[in-house]
């Protein structure tokens, strides 16, 4: 019994690690005002909540983006979907490696507020995390 309520409990917080869709009179109108003032030609935007910081993802000039902003409207990271092949020869090395048989289904570039640089590589459900080099970080559940 104990095992059950415990493998419970494990599935809701992973459940509430991922995105949640959020709609957009729930979103802060601190935040809001923020993307806007970035990001004034942009009308169509997709809210989600991400590890408690609210998701914007829209287009801008044909590509995909999306940005992360604190309850403050203050943008901790933004993203922006590249060409796998665009991706450092050492992610896709690391992936051909550790990822046999499997190939990188989407490709990421995202820049931190102070300038650091990470890559994103979707791999069977999975994102990797890379440095600016080409290193891997981490792996999060997409």
């Amino acid at each position: 019994m104990k095992k059950i309520i415990i493998l419970l409990v494990v599935i809701a917080i992973a459940f509430q690690a991922k995105a949640q869709k959020l709609d957009a009179s729930k979103v802060p109108a601190a935040v809001k005002e923020a993307f806007a003032k970035k990001y004034p030609k942009i009308t169509s935007v997709k809210w989600e909540m991400e590890d408690g910081e609210y998701e914007a993802s829209f287009k801008q000039d044909g590509k995909s983006m999306s940005t992360l902003q604190d309850s403050n409207g203050n943008i901790t990271e933004t993203e922006v979907d590249i060409k796998v092949a665009d991706l450092p020869a050492s992610v896709t090395s690391y992936v051909k490696q550790h990822y046999k048989g499997k190939a990188i289904k989407e490709g990421a570039r995202i820049t931190k507020a102070n300038g650091e640089i990470n890559y994103e590589a979707e791999v069977g459900g999975t994102d990797l995390i890379f440095d600016a080099n080409g290193k891997f970080i981490k792996e999060t559940k997409d």
